[in-house]
């Protein structure tokens, strides 16, 4: 007995000592080699140029191409330049309009063309197209809309006898009206992102909450939104991010005005580096945006985000 199952182990022992194969072996570099185009533009185009921006905010970097190492001159300066902080401010007034806007109009179009059954395509076809137009077009076009004389809009508020409002050359309307103009225009790509969530939560919960005599409310509050919140986390911070990047629509639509009521950061980044041509100041512009975006973003993670 005890050498027939000595035989058995022994037959047994390589081949047990082998971890069985199910499929053929792993090649990391196959991989490797279709990121890599990617990779290398992101490397040329971003990371690069990050670098040498970080190192062009350290000098006063001129058009002649002669420059002097200044160390943290640039930054400063910003921290005294009241035109850096009135665009500061223009920039975060116009988030705190434009995210919450451009957010509430997606993903209220994504519930309803949810709950579309006839022609949803073309429904979002024709939601999605102002994404794909151009923004000074939109802008020029909007800028039409709002003009107090002959736009669209005063013509409508004028039958009920109201205007006409010059809603560019105001203070206290150019914020909103453009924030309109922008949410309008890229509304359809979060729309379609928050779409795809909504497809993805599991009808079974939905189900479960209808049995248990959840209201069409109840189920939208207590279980399709906590599904949604890793895509609210991505809407959010890209919705985030274009606004403190605005700039084409208020160089068309107002040019900064009325009195640098429209002035946003990229606009006073643009003026530094392509009016005044000092590169250096524009980099450091540049830089101290890309640390407040980067902090919101990890605030909105930590408020919204989660880890799955």
């Amino acid at each position: 007995m005890t050498n027939t199952q000595d035989t058995v182990a022994g037959r047994a022992g390589p081949a047990a000592g082998r971890r069985p194969r199910f499929g053929p072996r792993r090649r990391p570099w196959v991989g490797l080699l279709f990121v890599a185009p990617m990779l290398v533009l992101f490397l040329l185009f971003r990371f690069l140029p990050a670098i040498g921006a970080f190192f062009l905010s350290l000098t006063d970097y001129r058009i002649s191409g002669k420059w002097d190492f200044i160390a943290l001159d640039n930054y400063t300066r910003l921290l005294s330049d009241n035109v850096f902080h009135e665009a500061l401010l223009v920039t975060i007034t116009y988030t705190v309009i434009f995210v919450p806007l451009t957010v509430l109009l997606s993903l209220g179009t994504a519930v309803l063309l949810h709950q579309v059954v006839w022609n949803r395509g073309f429904f979002r076809g024709v939601f999605f197209l102002p994404y794909v137009t151009s923004i000074v077009l939109a802008a020029v076009i909007w800028k039409w809309i709002y003009d107090a004389q002959d736009g669209l809009l005063n013509s409508v508020l004028g039958l009920v006898s109201i205007g006409p409002i010059d809603f560019l050359s105001q203070s206290s309307t150019v914020l909103p009206s453009i924030a309109v103009t922008s949410a309008w225009k890229g509304f359809g790509y979060s729309m379609l992102i928050l779409l795809a969530g909504l497809q993805a939560v599991p009808k079974s919960y939905l189900e479960a909450a209808m049995i248990d005599g959840a209201g069409t409310w109840q189920r939208f509050r207590y279980v399709t939104l906590p599904q949604l919140r890793p895509v609210l986390f991505f809407v959010l911070v890209i919705e985030t991010i274009g606004a403190f990047q605005v700039f084409d629509a208020m160089y068309v639509m107002t040019g900064g005005g009325p009195v640098r009521s429209s002035y946003s950061l990229v606009y006073f980044l643009y003026d530094s580096g392509f009016k005044y041509f000092d590169f250096g100041y524009a980099s450091a512009i540049g830089l101290v945006l890309f640390l407040i975006v980067l902090i919101v973003s990890l605030v909105q993670r930590r408020l919204v985000g989660r880890d799955d």
